[in-house]
């Protein structure tokens, strides 16, 4: 009987752990201009954030983590689904080096494995769908054969379109994802994992001139939706509930939710702006935390949420819009924002400690120079470097013709490393020491990049590790 009471005690420590819920955030790293990882974990330490989710299994991100106490979700990106699914030598290997080699004593805390991202998104036609369950049996057994299945949990971030109504009492998971969903609910279940959701209130907005503005936040509102006995007043509950009556629907309403994605971009776009973020994400803090819930819900929030993102992604697509490399509650260089409380210990952020910065220098538009003839220097500019700031809604949208050219050489100029050569521009650019940012247009200064070469704009760790991971799958496979 003791021996059965020391091993109750043991187990109760990890139970809680599980259950608990906190604020975390998205780590994503698709940048020209990447901190050093260490610089990243201290910046997460420093904000007492505990849960961090990352997008792939960076080795480099990892070992920055080891022996930080932080829980981490690792990702699988979507085309590698098709070799795990097929392969459980492929499954064997991906969590031998992607997993077990960090969860040793003073490790990686890693908790989750992210099965894909969105795998089911419209847009994707039913590309990786038949993928993902068979990838989540062979992983489930590779965990197994590792004894990691107690401990490190399978989930697949979905995105919100994986299920629709126009109330949120008659949500249901779309007609041509009902038996598959089933499926993939029943094995999360039966394997203690959450259910994992991106909801973005914003591209609601983004997406629908006759999407009410007040209704995408938590100050109240003068659109809400009348459901029943049940009233909404902000998108994100309405969201989470669709998604409660989806569950419902299939036998599993009390399914554990995360959230995988949510928050508010600060640029690129009409709505995206400083202020918009702030009162977006601080309101759903404090809701949040507030452990009101839902009205499907109440009293009950999500087990987890993980803010949308830490950083800015200066290279990520902009094919959804131009606010796509703008999420960050930070800037690129790990600098706050706007003020934010995660309700985590600190009272507002705290930015970036040792951040090695390229000196402070600037390429702008030669002012002696006839500029008529640099529309091609400007799509070569624009083309590699990020300009979506210039663009309509963008917060340097207002500084001019001359601004705008200044803006863009500058931007390929510190995404080269401030090569000399790369503020020519056929002599229509020049090298300056004042700094040329202009109200809330900020020209930035890069950062010594240690992860990936100037001279590959995108082609930083992420893309190389897929690559390599993708070719031993095969070779395991053959």
């Amino acid at each position: 009987m003791s021996f059965c009471v020391i091993l109750l005690l043991l187990c109760l420590p990890v139970a809680v752990a599980v259950t608990e819920s906190a604020i975390g955030v998205n780590w994503g790293t698709v940048s020209f201009h990447r901190l050093k990882p260490s610089t990243v974990v201290d910046l997460l330490k420093d904000n007492k954030i505990r849960k961090v989710k990352l997008f792939d299994a960076d080795p480099d991100a990892l070992t920055a983590l080891m022996g930080s106490g932080i829980e981490v979700m690792v990702g699988i990106p979507n085309e590698m689904l098709s070799p795990l699914s097929s392969s459980t030598a492929a499954s064997d290997l991906w969590v031998r080096q992607n997993v077990s080699a960090y969860l040793l004593k003073a490790g990686a805390d890693i908790r989750y494995i992210a099965v894909g991202n969105e795998p089911f998104l419209t847009s994707y036609s039913g590309q990786f769908q038949s993928y993902v369950v068979p990838a989540l049996q062979n992983l489930q057994q590779s965990l197994a054969k590792a004894n990691l299945a107690g401990y490190v949990k399978l989930v697949v971030p979905c995105n919100a379109d994986a299920y629709e109504s126009s109330l949120p009492s008659q949500g249901a998971f779309r007609p041509e994802l009902t038996q598959i969903m089933t499926q993939l609910v029943e094995f999360l279940y039966s394997n203690g994992s959450p259910f994992v959701v991106n909801i973005y209130p914003f591209l609601s907005l983004y997406g629908s001139s006759d999407f009410p503005q007040d209704y995408a936040f938590f100050e109240g509102t003068s659109h809400s939706v009348m459901d029943g006995p049940n009233v909404y007043n902000n998108a994100f509950d309405g969201n989470f509930d669709t998604l409660v009556a989806a569950l419902n629907k299939i036998g599993y309403g009390q399914m554990p939710i995360v959230i995988g994605e949510v928050g508010w971009p600060t640029d690129g776009a009409v709505s995206a702006n400083l202020n918009a973020a702030r009162t977006f994400n601080q309101g759903l803090i404090n809701h949040v935390l507030s452990n009101n819930g839902t009205p499907l819900r109440p009293g009950a929030s999500p087990l987890d949420i993980y803010l949308f993102s830490l950083l800015d992604e200066g290279a990520k697509s902009i094919l959804p819009g131009n606010f796509e490399r703008h999420w960050g509650i930070f800037s690129f260089d790990g600098q706050a924002k706007y003020p934010l409380n995660l309700g985590l210990g600190n009272r507002l952020l705290k930015n970036a400690k040792n951040v090695e910065y390229l000196p402070s220098r600037w390429c702008v538009a030669n002012p002696s120079r006839d500029l008529s003839d640099v529309a091609n220097h400007m799509k070569l500019a624009c083309g590699l470097a990020d300009c979506t700031t210039l663009n309509y809604g963008g917060s340097c949208n207002g500084i001019g013709v001359k601004g705008n050219i200044s803006y863009a050489f500058n931007s390929y100029y510190q995404l080269r490393m401030q090569n000399e050569k790369t503020c020519d521009f056929d002599g229509l650019g020049m090298v300056t020491f004042l700094d040329p940012s202009v109200g809330e247009c900020r020209f930035l200064v890069g950062v010594t990049d240690t992860s990936s070469s100037g001279c590959e704009p995108g082609l930083g760790s992420y893309k190389k590790w897929l690559i390599i991971g993708q070719l031993i799958m095969w070779f395991c496979i053959m």
